[in-house]
């Protein structure tokens, strides 16, 4: 099986690496936290799902628990790995649920949002 890669860097300048293939995450539902000029909400944070960030995530609007068959989207658990909007990811460092993140997979772009130091902080090894 061919190993995918991609052309885009990750916060460390390096070609990014997958997030999750199951469920399939990213803008492009490719399994990367790719991300363009279209993507508005910059999907760039690679993250492994936890309740409480899940529950933040539905009190703010966005539902990452609930099945939606009409978008093929399985629906989050706690231990899913994740393509977060940065900003989504800023907010909940802001609340103290922020999740863990996988610094390969998160794209160079988060840093525009978040600085590296902070990222490292939350990054799991």
């Amino acid at each position: 099986m061919e190993t995918a890669t991609s052309t885009q860097k990750n916060v460390y300048g390096r070609p990014l690496q997958p997030c999750c293939m199951d469920p399939v995450t990213g803008f492009f539902r490719d399994g990367f936290c790719h991300t363009m000029d279209n993507d508005l909400g910059r999907h760039t944070v690679c993250a492994l799902m936890t309740e409480e960030f899940l529950n933040f995530s539905l009190s703010k609007g966005n539902d990452l628990i609930t099945p939606n068959q009409e978008w093929g989207f399985p629906g989050l658990k706690p231990g899913d790995r994740w393509c977060l909007c940065a900003e989504r990811w800023k907010e909940a460092l802001e609340a103290g649920v922020a999740p863990p993140v996988f610094l390969e997979a998160c794209h160079q772009q988060s840093l525009d949002i978040i600085p590296l130091e902070v990222l490292q902080q939350h990054a799991m090894h």
